[in-house]
């Protein structure tokens, strides 16, 4: 990669600067309000290329507060020197530094310059920031929240990027084209979703290996070729959700990314170490939020996220959607490091509430939302909307800012030429997280509060806590079902995702698990959330936007991953330390390639991590949390526990970060692979299928569609489902979900109303039935499931 180098001095337009200044100046005394002037202002913001100079706004009111003076502000732009190898994990750089004056107006700063390097997919970029200097004359630096590439994460100068130049050069052109031109084209729902979270989705870790992964499948589909089991978990889907792919939280204790080692006033030296934090991907810190996670991209060009929506929109048989995770709700405390106070409203369960009612704060949220789209999105997941809340003083009470839940799906992206406003999805609790909210939650707050009818919110199987391995969940959530139903059509439906699978992960295994779904807890909990026949449930039976999570349909590990934390990452493990249980036996953590770094500290078996792990909890909660007391405690125990000993608080952070670091590898898919059955991948896939040429099966269920539950089920829960199809055809299904064997019955003769009346034809059955059954008496098993179609003339 090139290096950054201007052939020509970096300096200030003095008139494009005063004329820019000019319309920020107009735009927020324009008449209009102060959220609409901050919203026309806010396009502009950040670091923009406009032929052959870069125009730069930040809003800065902490200048204002500290009394700040013009001549102690400037735009820093810093060039590298020498060779650039972005993709190497530890350098130093020297940068040769220009500080730009700029003109103000109030709290905005703005200034055209001459001589800066855009990056772009070949080079390398010059870097900026806005500093100050202070009356002990000493320089304070405030980053762009708003920047478009952040290769040495959220918390360094941003890279000065040519977005204009990315998007011209996107490979999916085509897709957009074939939009209506001169119009606002409105997106609607997929007919199925796969949630992925990319480091853990390819043994590269990375965006651009998730892009080269759908590249394969591509080729592979075009050519006809056959389709291994490690194929089908990925196809069969018309939408790819991504967990988020925003810059997240930085080691709390350090090494930071950019250490500024040397300083001669015109040139600066930097001790880089490439950003490599693993995380779930919901720590957020909000600034860079319109720019890609570093630590996700091979190149460090955020380039990589414009070509897996390409490959998607490109995909043979039909363009795959692009949903991006969003995750504007909260931020973590590290956010303080990169944004003012005014961001932010107080602290709140998940660190800090965001500022929505502040009118320049809000439009920024709105425009980092844009930015961040524009990169190919067709669809946006909104993260915790129930969070977004504002205190109103008149009443005394806090409001859900729905107007705000409204504002982001109104927003309009334009790519390649076109304009388009995405589907949305809101995953909203409310009033989670009160005690009673499983009870009271209707799931249905944004669906009724938003203009479109095609808005959506995760539904009630598929927001958290939800436990289909325990013995009567299915029996109890019925009521739950008898909803779906009736008005599940706006819900997305599904058991397996990021956050039930976590959940699943940390219930107490003495619970009255149902033991005929395995022969080890593993196995239970690798079937409960890649079940045949709640599969079946969800594809036939239900309304509504099916959704599966890549790790579940690989049966793959997964849990709370985050490497970052220093205060609690001890606390952290504790909370996850029951998972062990769930996911690792002797054997896996055997393996040569598993638990590294815990094998390293002492662990060198499962039972030493076991007696650690089982002891670690109970100290948690009786120390309230001291870490020196607990290392004591630990190391009185008799005998003596295996590990980092002796224990102190610095050797319980070091086994806190191994184990998130080795459960990180440990839950990637790639690890997996080998072990997926043909038969029920196949079967998983021929299932995605039928759902897709069925695009009623979306529908809220009509006055003749039924769907119940064998009685008397003397011990076992067997849901029937018949529905009809708008051109005669009909659906029914049968699906074992737990309990002892429903015998020797033929499913199209049971009393349900509308079944009578024969032609019935097998269309699917789970693969333990075998592919000789083609109807009449069987004997269905705990995960068995059959289909059944016919057509009657409309």
């Amino acid at each position: 990669m090139s290096e950054t180098m201007s052939t020509s001095a970096i300096s200030q337009d003095p008139e494009a600067t005063a004329a820019l200044v000019d319309w920020v100046h107009e735009a927020m005394h324009s008449g209009a309000t102060a959220f609409d002037a901050a919203r026309t202002v806010a396009r502009r913001l950040g670091a923009h290329r406009l032929g052959e100079v870069c125009e730069v706004v930040f809003w800065a009111p902490e200048l204002q507060e500290r009394r700040v003076y013009d001549d102690d502000i400037f735009i820093e732009v810093l060039e590298i020197e020498g060779e650039a190898a972005l993709s190497r994990s530890r350098q130093k750089l020297t940068f040769r530094r220009t500080r730009v004056p700029v003109a103000r107006t109030e709290a905005w700063c703005v200034a055209v310059i001459t001589g800066m390097t855009a990056g772009t997919r070949d080079q390398v970029g010059s870097f900026y920031s806005l500093v100050w200097r202070d009356a002990e004359n000493r320089w304070n630096r405030i980053l762009d929240p708003l920047s478009a590439s952040v290769p040495f994460g959220p918390f360094a100068p941003a890279e000065y990027y040519d977005v204009e130049a990315m998007q011209a050069a996107r490979a999916d052109r085509d897709y957009y084209a074939a939009l209506p031109e001169g119009e606002i084209h409105k997106f609607g729902p997929p007919s199925n979703i796969l949630q992925i979270h990319v480091p853990t989705a390819t043994a590269s870790m990375s965006l651009a290996g998730l892009t080269r992964q759908f590249e394969m499948l591509a080729e592979r589909v075009a050519q006809g070729g056959p389709l291994e089991p490690a194929d089908r978990i990925f196809l069969g889907y018309d939408a790819v959700q991504l967990l988020p792919v925003e810059p997240t939280t930085v080691y709390e204790a350090g090494p930071d990314f950019w250490t500024e080692i040397g300083d001669t006033g015109d040139r600066l030296v930097v001790d880089i170490r490439r950003p490599d934090t693993t995380n779930w991907g919901y720590d957020v810190v909000i600034t860079g939020m319109a720019a890609v996670n570093p630590s996700l991209l091979e190149t460090d060009r955020p380039d990589e996220l414009v070509d897996l929506a390409a490959v998607l929109h490109n995909f043979p048989g039909g363009p795959k959607k692009l949903i991006l995770d969003v995750v504007f709700g909260h931020s973590d405390n590290q956010g303080l490091r990169g944004l003012s106070h005014h961001y932010f409203a107080g602290p709140n369960m998940y660190g800090l509430n965001m500022n929505y009612r502040h009118p320049v704060v809000r439009a920024i949220l709105l425009e980092m939302q844009r930015r961040k789209v524009n990169f190919g999105a067709d669809g946006v997941r909104v993260d915790g909307a129930q969070d977004f809340k504002w205190w109103d003083s008149d009443a005394q009470m806090l409001r859900h800012d729905d107007e705000y839940l409204q504002e982001m799906a109104d927003i309009v992206q334009e790519v390649a030429g076109r304009q388009y406003r995405p589907w949305f999805v809101f995953e909203d609790g409310r009033p989670w997280p009160d005690e009673d909210w499983e009870l009271s939650s209707d799931y249905r707050a944004v669906i009724e509060a938003q203009r479109d009818d095609d808005v959506f919110q995760w539904g009630p199987l598929t927001f958290a806590h939800n436990t289909p391995f325990l013995y009567t969940f299915w029996l109890s959530k019925f009521w739950r079902i008898q909803e779906i139903v009736r008005h599940g059509a706006n819900w997305i439906s599904g058991c397996a995702n990021h956050d039930t699978l976590r959940r699943g992960t940390q219930i107490n295994p003495k619970l009255n698990i149902n033991t005929r779904l395995g022969d080890t807890k593993m196995e239970i909990l690798d079937k409960a959330y890649d079940h045949p026949s709640a599969q079946m449930l969800t594809y036939v039976a239900f309304p509504g936007v099916p959704m599966d999570f890549l790790n579940a349909m690989a049966r793959a590990s997964w849990g709370f991953i985050r490497n970052q934390d220093d205060q609690y990452g001890v606390k952290i493990v504790a909370e996850e330390a029951i998972s062990l249980n769930w996911q690792v036996d002797d054997y896996t953590y055997s393996e040569p390639g598993n638990f590294t770094r815990l094998k390293a500290l002492g662990f060198a078996d499962r039972t030493a991590l076991d007696r650690f792990m089982m002891t670690l909890p109970a100290l948690v909660e009786a120390t309230e949390y001291d870490l020196d007391v607990m290392a004591k405690l630990l190391n009185a125990v008799d005998p003596p526990l295996d590990g980092p000993t002796p224990y102190d608080a610095a050797a319980l952070k070091r086994m806190a970060r191994a184990w998130m670091d080795d459960m990180h590898d440990f839950s990637n898919v790639a690890k997996y692979l080998d072990r997926l059955g043909d038969a029920h991948t196949d079967y998983m896939l021929k299932l995605r299928e039928f759902r897709a040429t069925r695009p009623w099966l979306r529908d809220n269920y009509g006055p003749d569609d039924v769907l119940d539950y064998h009685t008397p089920t003397r011990g076992t829960l067997a849901f029937r489902a018949l529905r009809h199809g708008p051109d005669g055809e009909q659906v029914f299904m049968i699906a074992h979900l737990e309990g002892k064997p429903l015998e020797d019955i033929d499913p199209v003769t049971l009393p349900v109303p509308g079944l009578e009346g024969g032609g019935w034809h097998v269309a699917l059955r789970t693969p333990s039935i075998g592919s000789d059954y083609l109807g009449g008496p069987i004997t269905l098993h705990d995960s068995m499931a059959v289909l059944y179609t016919r057509r009657r003339s409309v």
